[in-house]
């Protein structure tokens, strides 16, 4: 019988130690699926990322399972990025995991305030009142109340502003696994050159398209709008399907100005969505905010968001 010699016992040790540390990956947890995106971007095969809010639920009202608060007790870091659940989660998820280290994804973002769908961009620019800031769950298990005037969530859906974002996460894993350092900032810093190309691909894409407006029936596109010069007419009034008197100024809005497209998420209900595109002869079209493959699909609602418009 051949016996295998010390070279080939060399060679499978080093094979073994380039390979990577499956089992030592640092365990992480982020509150929406784009998040899981970003660490992964910058995480790489170090870290283990895990999303709270699981794909088609509405994070503004989710509530974390038993078994999700479990496995958040064995995380070292959780990435939250401001959106509604977690202004009631946060400090139970925190006595819950006493070792994790929270950080907050969108600290240092000037939040715009969400106007509401009859404004028809009065409120444009404005930021949100730091005195007006709760989201609070409505009856039925209908989504937040996104009051007018209260600080937008979705920071994500702007790669300028998700540039901030990877920083806090780029700093956050070099402070708890402080060894694979070099890692996360060359990471870092690949990650900064995708979203520098993709924020200048968008900005080519709606270049002459200043204040061209697309409607939407959720608010979750501000940022996107603000970005590259557009702007969204949502038709959701406060996080509540709009009253009829509404629906009819927002029929007479989208015809006035030659919107043909109403824009819908996913995780809500479309009906009035559906209700505004039958009026205006248009369609409804799908742009998710949640969707996981976050470049890809950003870019993706950009062109759908192009071809819209008037």
């Amino acid at each position: 019988m051949r016996r295998f010699g010390c070279p080939t016992v060399v060679l499978i040790c080093l094979l073994t130690a380039g390979s990577p540390a499956y089992a030592d990956q640092l365990k992480a947890f982020v509150s929406i699926t784009p998040q899981q995106y970003f660490v992964q971007r910058i995480g790489g095969n170090l870290v283990d990322v895990a999303v709270l809010v699981p794909t088609g639920a509405d994070p503004h009202t989710y509530e974390p399972k038993p078994r999700q608060m479990a496995e958040l007790a064995k995380s070292a870091v959780y990435f939250a990025v401001g959106i509604d659940f977690e202004k009631a989660w946060m400090k139970r998820i925190a006595a819950a995991s006493p070792g994790m280290r929270i950080v907050q994804t969108d600290q240092g973002i000037e939040k715009m305030a969400l106007s509401a769908h009859h404004s028809h961009g009065k409120d444009k620019g404005r930021r949100a009142s730091s005195g007006n800031t709760q989201h609070a769950a409505s009856p039925g298990g209908e989504h937040s109340q996104h009051r007018a005037g209260t600080p937008d969530p979705h920071v994500w859906l702007s790669p300028p502003l998700v540039k901030i974002q990877a920083r806090h996460i780029a700093d956050a894993l070099v402070a708890v696994d402080s060894a694979n350092r070099t890692r996360y900032e060359e990471n870092l810093v690949d990650f900064f050159r995708e979203l520098d190309a993709l924020d200048a691909e968008l900005k080519t894409m709606f270049a002459g398209n200043s204040g061209a407006r697309f409607m939407v029936f959720h608010p979750s596109w501000g940022y996107f709008a603000q970005a590259y010069g557009l702007e969204q007419v949502p038709i959701e009034a406060e996080g509540k399907d709009p009253k009829p008197a509404q629906l009819k100024e927002l029929i007479h809005h989208a015809r006035e100005h030659g919107v043909n497209v109403v824009f819908v998420q996913p995780q809500f209900s479309v009906k009035s969505a559906e209700m505004v595109a039958r009026e205006i002869g248009g369609q409804v079209v799908v742009a998710d905010p949640m969707a996981g493959n976050w470049a890809e699909n950003l870019l993706g609602v950009g062109r759908k968001f192009k071809a819209a418009l008037p």
